[in-house]
């Protein structure tokens, strides 16, 4: 889920319920790199946060689950069975379970991926 020359740094403690968090506060960027920060972790699901430097993007992959990704800051180039969709802060997209996709790099943003793996059993 990473680019070969991407750096990729993850945390993945959940973070404190019942607790307000701003989370495009709570990701910073690193230089040359993707930084992944996981808010729940469960086996059901998951929800992740992630900050993409300049010219940072994930490779092609194909998850076995559906996959809601939403831009919290900047702006990304979302490639879904090679169809491009460019997505502003506060857009989001589904990416489909086994479908084909790609993360192209755009600049710096900032985006919470959000992971179903329930209904696939």
């Amino acid at each position: 889920m990473k680019n070969e020359k991407t750096n990729e740094a993850e945390e993945s403690s959940e973070f404190e319920k019942s607790k307000v968090h701003i989370i495009v506060e709570i990701i910073e960027y690193m230089a040359n790199s993707v930084v992944i920060k996981t808010i729940i972790k469960k086996s059901t699901g998951n929800i992740s946060i992630m900050s993409f430097d300049s010219g940072e993007g994930l490779t092609e992959k194909i998850s076995p689950f559906d996959t809601f990704v939403q831009i919290i800051e900047g702006k990304a180039e979302i490639v879904i069975d090679n169809i491009s969709n460019l997505l502003v802060s506060g857009q989001g997209i589904i990416i489909p379970a086994h479908t084909s996709n790609y993360i192209k790099p755009n600049g710096r943003f900032k985006m919470i991926s959000t992971v179903i793996k329930s209904g696939y059993e």
